[in-house]
């Protein structure tokens, strides 16, 4: 038996001692990405032994009891994202949000400063002693070395990567098993989150987008409910050569992948490999063939958002999801007036580094309206208390399903023009009026 291999078995242990690890007062951070699940339930059954522990989960997948009414003295949680999990915790102020503005490395260590226990998961390790982080890597491995106790828990459905999406056993202090009562679901299976049937009106989006993208540009495409099906709604359709480096890959782009409409062929740097920190959206088939591919190269976060490596990326297209947009141009992709629905993430690093790539460009989608049509995505100036995701001087292509309006280098008059054309026809008479008086 190897020494990593006798050094793994003295470091396995069960996910409720895993969990008395942790004292009163302690910071424990789960690293970004799927929660150690195991360890987490054990942690959350201490709710009546623990005082004053500060638990921060970037992006909540699981429910663990703590974002409910009665658990705060125990559990004091912060997120940088609100997902469905703990949205309601997050509107009655339950939990607490750190913003994510993500654009350089001088600022690598803001989410990784000395913490008492960092829990994360791992593939079982290689003939190595290597283990993989799976699907995503964002910055775990800096977290990891942040940890005065690191426990990873092992999870044999875990794909691996080419890239730097690994971790020696030396560098864990304790494994805990991933236990499961039968098949996994969810965030806890190879393929990524549930596919719903998009919206009708997405197809048009999709169709205008399409006309922005040229062969052998590299593309990003942002997290959100109106970028994720657009790939699988044609928005590349007929293209060649494109290249990718990306946050997360939507579904769709593993497919197209492996068909060779994304080569990587024309990229400036990393050519021929899509280069993204997180594989995301892939059915079960498409996660298998990403398993192992050289093609993939999962890294650091702070690599991939850093403004002059996007920026080095000639014809560098960033394609991003958002909320609401004022006829100024300036928009959120976080709130609706006080109310936080989302983070900044690398929203604003994309759009910036793709309008300093030579032949770059930035493009934002949006429905044009919410609420069954009741309300327009579009208005004449954004909510109070809104946060702004991006300022005006940083829009370039807005669009809904009713067309596309490029505002890069117009005036305010004739920014309004262009986004009264692409809202809904009930509120182009009701935004004209308005900018009528005020423009």
């Amino acid at each position: 038996m190897d020494s990593w291999q006798q050094e793994y078995q003295k470091k396995l242990i069960s996910a409720e001692e895993a969990a008395q690890l942790v004292k009163s007062g302690d910071k424990v951070v789960f690293t970004m990405g799927r929660e150690a699940h195991a360890v987490g339930l054990a942690l959350a059954g201490r709710k009546d032994e623990l005082k004053d522990v500060h638990v921060f989960v970037p992006t909540p997948g699981y429910d663990f009891g703590w974002y409910d009414e009665g658990w705060q003295d125990s559990f004091d949680v912060s997120i940088i994202m609100p997902t469905g999990i703990c949205q309601e915790a997050v509107d009655a102020k339950r939990c607490d949000v750190t913003p994510d503005v993500r654009f350089s490395t001088y600022r690598s260590d803001m989410f990784v400063t000395p913490v008492e226990v960092v829990l994360t998961e791992v593939s079982p390790p290689d003939d190595k002693g290597f283990c993989s982080f799976g699907q995503s890597l964002w910055n775990k491995k800096k977290q990891i070395k942040a940890g005065k106790i690191v426990v990873a828990e092992v999870n044999k459905n875990l794909i691996r990567t080419y890239g730097q999406n690994y971790v020696h056993v030396s560098e864990i202090d304790y494994f805990v098993e991933h236990l499961t009562s039968g098949a996994e679901v969810g965030m806890g299976s190879l393929a990524g989150r549930t596919i719903k049937q998009p919206e009708p009106y997405l197809k048009n989006i999709a169709g205008y987008v399409s006309e922005l993208i040229k062969d052998g540009d590299t593309i990003q495409i942002g997290v959100g409910r109106t970028t994720e099906p657009l790939v699988r709604l044609g928005m590349l359709d007929g293209r060649h050569d494109l290249g990718m480096h990306s946050e997360a890959t939507p579904p769709g782009i593993i497919t197209l992948v492996k068909e060779g409409a994304i080569t990587g062929k024309h990229k400036t740097i990393n050519k021929e490999k899509v280069v993204v920190t997180s594989l995301g959206g892939g059915t079960k088939e498409e996660m298998a063939w990403a398993n192992n591919n050289p093609v993939f190269e999962l890294v650091d976060v702070d690599y991939l958002e850093d403004l002059r490596v996007i920026a080095a990326h000639d014809n560098m297209v960033a394609i991003n999801n958002t909320l609401q947009i004022d006829l100024s141009g300036q928009m959120t992709a976080e709130s609706l007036g006080n109310r936080l629905l989302s983070a900044t993430g690398g929203h604003f690093a994309f759009v910036v580094g793709a309008l300093l790539s030579k032949g770059g460009r930035s493009i934002s989608v949006l429905p044009a309206t919410a609420k069954d049509g009741t309300i327009s995505r579009i208005v004449p100036q954004l909510p109070e208390g809104t946060v702004v995701t991006l300022p005006r001087g940083c829009t370039d292509n807005i669009v809904t399903e009713f067309g596309i309006a490029k505002l890069w280098g117009k005036s305010l008059r004739q920014r309004a023009h262009e986004l009264i054309a692409i809202a809904h026809p009930n509120f182009r008479d009701e935004l004209q009026r308005w900018t009528q008086k005020n423009l």
